[in-house]
């Protein structure tokens, strides 16, 4: 049985860390995801750690980074915005729930939409389509991509709730706590 993946606990949201990084989001330090993805999974609140994989309309290297141990991290898949095939179906996200990942963004399609949608882990993408990928190895992983017009490094820490998603380069959860007690003892 895989680890339990972390959510985002109460109180703490994409629209809080916007509010409590609005200098970082200038900066380009905080990155909003455009509100293009759509939910699929049963977990609709997850966050990690980014691991990268970039394919177009093949999902070989995506089932092999799978196939590894997540530590509940997300993968960002940068598949191009193909609305021509599913890169992720039921199987995949099964082997993702197996091996502890804590959610999957997909820029491009999945498939399997009602299997997908009872399984207990966060999966965002653009559409889903019946049509498989390719499984020839072609695309890279742990590289920097762009999502939607996003820059996405590994190791860049994501969000996702119900308002969106964000991405940055430093983990915000570890800094919510404090400033959610700030805000307390200042409304005193």
């Amino acid at each position: 049985m895989a680890p339990s993946t972390p959510t985002l606990s109460a109180g703490v949201s994409t629209c809080d860390f916007c509010d409590q990084q609005a200098e970082a989001i200038e900066r380009g330090e905080v990155r909003v995801l455009p509100p293009v993805f759509r939910h699929y999974g049963r977990q609709r609140h997850f966050f990690g750690p980014v691991a990268t994989v970039q394919c177009l309309e093949d999902n070989a290297l995506l089932r092999a980074t799978l196939e590894q141990a997540g530590m509940a991290r997300v993968l960002l898949v940068a598949g191009g915005a193909s609305l021509r095939t599913a890169l992720v179906g039921a199987r995949l996200v099964e082997l993702a729930l197996r091996n502890g990942w804590a959610g999957l963004v997909i820029d491009g399609c999945v498939r399997d939409v009602q299997e997908i949608q009872a399984r207990p882990i966060g999966v965002r993408a653009l559409a889903h389509v019946p049509m498989p990928a390719r499984k020839l190895g072609t695309g890279q992983c742990q590289v920097a991509v762009r999502i939607q017009g996003v820059a996405v490094q590994p190791g860049d820490w994501l969000y996702a709730d119900a308002d969106g998603m964000l991405v940055s380069a430093r983990a915000l959860h570890q800094l919510a706590q404090p400033l959610r007690q700030a805000a307390l003892h200042d409304d005193a």
